[in-house]
């Protein structure tokens, strides 16, 4: 079971701010952080799977990103030279702190979620090569602000010593092919570049709201319900995958048209579709050209009729499949299913809880109350039930 307060925490990383010693020329929120982490980990480890088939344990990727997202809610921006001396001499009894502040929500979750989450801070045997693929990736997204800070800070003090220290790591980790990519290819670093830009486009971005969230922050908000939501389901791993990284790619397109507001986009007859069609040829023209050819099918499938469930059968992706027929026929790694449908709902409820949570907090224009309120009535309507998840109970915790 999925339970609010697992939900809740989730949302904290929005609201905590990073670099907030250091004149900020803009906001940089953990979650937005933690979402280019995982696009940056997603990038390194398709490289490790290209030199060494199956090396990466994707499921194990997956939930080592959302175990270190919530132990950093638990301790919050701590500076890093105090939180590794910290780690290092009382890391036993820190972690097991952050446990029981998280056991009461982990604990529901399917599929041994809590039994996994504390042998992933107990066992280092387990999940290394996983667990430095998540470390490469978290230097290189902390550099990638950094390169933002530092202009604006080279008058302060240990500001070098800041800079010496992340190059440092980055250069621990260049063993990783994905790394060396990424640092000496002009199209990969370019490719990480556009998804981090998605951080300054805030959403909801006409109307009054806190915490403000970026595109960038709610694709990962998305991913991680999607995953949870894939748990309840007992999905097979690929399915897993597949809806964890559709949901963290499905708004990337929005980095070349700007995020375009639903009652924009339903306001003529058409402009939708108008919409989804440029940005499937920006999408060709501007963000392909910048990965590998051979990964272009697989971000298709994750960003085009990303809200549609299908399968890939006979050499052809089949769409429409029912919810039915996911979970009882297709449930399996060699159909390389995806829950379009669990995906939107998965993406109407985190703008649910963007207004809400403002809402929650004082600040409710109109535009908030009537989107959480039309939101909730669609859902209540329609009464979407997937295998035996209920989507409805998922928004009656914050109705």
């Amino acid at each position: 079971m999925i339970t609010k307060g697992l939900i809740e925490k989730l949302f904290q990383a929005a609201s905590i701010q990073r670099w907030n010693d250091h004149a900020r020329p803009t906001e940089f929120a953990e979650i937005d952080k933690q979402a280019h982490k995982m696009i940056i980990a997603y990038t390194i480890a398709k490289f490790q799977e290209e030199e060494n088939p199956g090396c990466v344990n994707w499921i194990h990727l997956i939930e080592g990103g959302i175990f270190e997202l919530l132990h950093r809610v638990i301790v919050t921006d701590i500076k890093p030279p105090i939180f590794h001396k910290i780690m290092k001499e009382k890391g036993k009894e820190l972690n097991e702190w952050v446990f029981a502040q998280l056991d009461d929500d982990i604990s529901p979750v399917k599929g041994n979620f809590k039994e996994t989450f504390l042998r992933y801070f107990q066992d280092s045997h387990f999940a290394p090569f996983e667990k430095k693929i998540l470390h490469a990736a978290h230097y290189l997204a902390t550099n990638w602000e950094f390169q933002i800070i530092y202009q604006s800070n080279k008058f302060l003090y240990d500001i070098e010593k800041t800079k010496q220290e992340i190059e440092s790591q980055i250069e621990y980790h260049i063993d990783l092919t994905g790394v060396q990519k990424i640092l000496l290819h002009r199209n990969i670093a370019g490719f990480i570049n556009l998804c981090g830009q998605l951080r300054f486009q805030q959403r909801w971005a006409q109307t009054p709201r806190i915490p403000k969230t970026s595109v960038l922050g709610h694709m990962l908000i998305v991913a991680i319900l999607s995953y949870f939501c894939s748990r309840e389901l007992g999905a097979c791993a690929k399915r897993m995958y597949n809806n964890f990284f559709a949901s963290l790619f499905h708004d990337l397109p929005e980095v070349l048209t700007r995020d375009i507001v639903s009652p924009v986009k339903r306001s003529i007859k058409g402009l939708e579709e108008l919409i989804k069609e440029y940005e499937i040829i920006e999408a060709n023209n501007r963000i392909f050209p910048l990965i590998p050819e051979k990964w272009h099918s697989e971000m298709q499938y994750f960003m085009f009729d990303e809200f549609e469930n299908k399968i890939f059968q006979n050499d052809s992706v089949i769409k429409g499949v029912s919810a039915e027929d996911l979970n009882t026929k297709y449930n399996e790694d060699r159909f390389n299913p995806l829950d379009g449908q669990m995906l939107k709902a998965c993406d109407d409820f985190a703008a649910f809880l963007e207004a809400s949570f403002s809402i929650k907090y004082g600040i409710k224009p109109e535009a908030l109350e009537s989107a959480k309120r039309n939101i909730y009535q669609k859902y209540r309507q329609k009464h979407l039930t997937i295998g035996d998840m209920d989507f409805i109970m998922l928004f009656d915790y914050f109705n």
